[in-house]
C-alpha cells in the first residue's frame, strides 16, 4: 500500500482515530498490507475487525496484534497497544479505504486498471492478464479469486506508487455488487467472458444475471475499452450498454481477436490466433478447449496494454496450468491422469470438463468422472443435474462417480439411460470415493474430479493426484532395498 498517515486514514474512511498505548500519532505513516484474516497478518499490516455470519473478527484482534499489526480498523474498541480506528462498519472502511488509495495512484498518471467478470474463466484469465502486464511493468493481481467486496479492495490496497497494473476479478452474486468494486477502481479496460448459470439461484434469472455482468461495460467511460465475447448472444449485446470502444474475441470471423484450427489433446490445446492482420501458431498448455476463450480475451487484453502479438504467444505458451484446482493435471503412476478442476462448477463449466474428458482420455482406456454438485443454482439445480447427467452417457464415459446427496440426480440420470455402457456408482463422503477409487482405478485411465468448491472435491483430486503420482527413482530404490 502507498504510505498514509493514520489521520489520512482516519479520513478516508470516516472513522475515530484512538491513538492507544503506542504512543502513535495522527502523523504516524502506515504503509503495510491489509488483511481481514488474522491468521494472515504480517509485522506492520492493518487488520480490519469485519463481524461475518459465522464469527467476529474482534475476537482475533489480539492475535493480530501479536502477529505485527501497526493498526487495527474496528466497530468497537479493542486492543489498545496499537493504534486504533473507529468505524460504524469495517467492511465499508475497507472499500473507502481501497477507493482512496487507487484515486491517489491513478491520479499521479501512472495506473492502468484491467477489470475481469464473467460466469466462468475469471481466475484464469486473470492470471493470463497479469502474466501480460508483468511483462510491461509492475503489476498487482488478484490473488487466489479474491473478487468480492472483501477480495477486491485486499487487491486494491497492494496497490503502490509505482505500479503501473491492477488487474482486478470482479464478481457477485447479487446486482450491484460488481458497481461496487468499478466505484472503488474504475476499469480502463473492462472484459466480459460468459454469462451463464453460475450462481443463477442468487442472481433470480439468467436475464439478472446478464444485468448484473453488464455493470462492468456500464461503469466504462468514452475512453475505456470493453473486451466482449463475440460468440456468447448475451455477452455481445452488451457493446449496446457502453460508452467505451468495443474489442472483441471469440472463434467468430466477427471477432477483432479470434482463434481458428483449434484441436486439444491430454496436453493442451493448439490454435491459430488472429489479431490486427496478424496470425500465429500458438501451443496452450492449459488443458481444455474451452479456455481457448480465455486465452483470446486475455490476449486482446495484452494487446491493448501494448504488448504485440509475438510476446502475447510467449505468455500464452508460458502458461502451464489455469489455476490450481482448475483443469490441473496431476497422477501419472501407471499412466492414470488425474484432471482435477474441482474448484468450482457450474453448469456451462462442468459440461466443458466432461467435453474434454471425453476428447483426451486414451482410446484403449477408460474415462472416469468423479462428479459433486453444483451450487447456487436455485429452481433450476435439478434439471441441470439431470442434463449433466444425460451428457455424461451421451459423451460415453466409461464409468461415473458421484458424490455427496446433493448430486445424486446426476446418478439417477445417467442410470436411468438405457444405452450405456458404462457404470454409476454413488457415494456419500469423498473419504468414500477415494478408498473405491484407489483400488478400482486402471491403468491408463483418465479421471475428472469436478464439483462446485462446497462439495469439497478438490482435496479428493489432490489425494488423487498424490495417489497416483509417479514412483521416483530413489523411492523405487528404497523399496528395492
Amino acid at each position: 500500500m502507498i504510505e498514509l498517515t493514520l489521520d489520512e486514514i482516519a479520513a478516508a474512511v470516516d472513522g475515530r482515530l484512538v491513538p492507544g498505548a503506542s504512543g502513535a500519532t495522527g502523523a504516524t505513516v502506515v504503509a503495510g498490507e491489509s488483511q481481514t484474516d488474522s491468521r494472515e497478518v504480517a509485522e506492520g499490516q492493518i487488520f480490519f475487525a469485519r463481524r461475518g455470519e459465522e464469527t467476529d473478527g474482534h475476537r482475533f484482534a489480539t492475535k493480530a496484534v501479536d502477529s505485527g499489526a501497526a493498526l487495527l480498523v474496528v466497530e468497537r474498541e479493542t486492543d489498545d497497544r496499537v493504534p486504533q480506528i473507529v468505524v460504524a462498519d469495517s467492511t465499508d472502511a475497507l472499500g473507502a479505504l481501497a477507493t482512496e488509495v487507487v484515486r491517489r495512484v491513478r491520479g499521479a498518471g501512472g495506473l492502468r486498471i484491467v477489470g475481469i467478470t464473467g460466469s466462468n474463466g475469471k481466475t484464469t484469465t486473470k492470471n493470463l492478464v497479469a502474466a501480460m502486464a508483468r511483462r510491461l511493468g509492475p503489476t498487482v493481481a488478484s490473488a487466489k479469486s479474491f473478487n468480492n467486496e472483501v477480495g477486491g479492495p485486499l487487491t486494491m490496497l497492494r496497490v503502490e506508487a509505482g505500479t503501473e497494473t491492477l488487474v482486478a476479478e470482479m464478481g457477485a452474486s447479487a446486482e450491484g455488487e460488481i458497481t461496487r468494486l468499478t466505484d472503488m477502481a474504475q476499469p480502463h479496460i473492462g472484459v466480459v467472458l460468459t454469462v451463464g448459470l453460475a450462481h443463477a439461484g442468487g442472481f433470480g434469472g439468467i436475464e439478472t444475471t446478464f444485468r448484473t455482468k453488464s455493470e462492468m461495460v456500464r461503469a466504462l467511460d468514452a475512453t475505456g475499452v470493453a473486451v466482449l465475447n463475440r460468440d456468447d448472444p448475451r455477452v455481445a449485446r452488451m457493446a449496446e450498454l457502453t460508452e467505451a470502444r468495443v474489442r472483441w474475441f471469440g472463434q467468430s470471423d466477427a471477432a477483432d481477436v479470434r482463434a481458428s484450427d483449434v484441436v486439444g489433446d491430454a496436453s493442451g490445446t493448439r490454435f491459430t490466433i488472429h489479431a490486427d492482420g496478424e496470425s500465429r501458431a500458438v501451443r496452450f498448455r492449459v488443458l481444455g478447449e474451452h479456455h481457448v476463450m480465455n486465452a483470446l480475451a486475455a490476449a486482446a487484453v495484452g494487446l491493448e496494454l501494448g504488448l504485440d502479438l509475438d510476446a502475447v504467444v510467449e505468455t500464452l505458451e508460458a502458461a502451464v496450468v489455469a489455476a490450481p484446482g482448475r483443469m490441473e493435471v496431476l497422477g501419472g503412476r501407471d499412466g492414470i491422469t488425474i484432471i482435477n478442476d474441482a474448484y468450482n462448477a457450474s453448469p456451462d463449466s462442468m459440461s466443458a470438463a466432461l467435453r474434454t474428458l471425453a476428447q483426451v482420455r486414451r482410446p484403449e482406456a477408460r474415462s472416469v468422472a468423479v462428479l459433486g454438485a453444483m451450487s447456487e443454482l436455485g429452481e433450476l439445480a435439478g434439471d441441470e443435474h439431470d442434463r449433466i447427467g444425460l451428457q455424461v452417457v451421451r459423451l460415453g464415459i466409461s464409468e461415473l462417480v458421484v458424490v455427496g446427496a446433493e448430486a445424486r440426480r446426476l446418478h439417477i440420470s445417467a442410470i436411468n439411460e438405457g444405452s450405456w455402457d458404462g457404470e454409476s456408482v454413488l457415494f456419500d463422503s469423498a473419504d468414500d470415493a477415494f478408498e473405491y477409487l484407489k483400488s478400482g482405478l486402471r491403468p491408463g485411465d483418465t479421471v475428472l474430479v469436478k464439483s462446485s468448491n462446497a462439495a469439497g472435491l478438490q482435496a479428493l483430486g489432490d489425494r488423487l493426484g498424490a495417489e497416483f503420482a509417479p514412483v521416483s527413482d530413489a523411492t523405487t530404490e528404497e523399496v528395492t532395498a
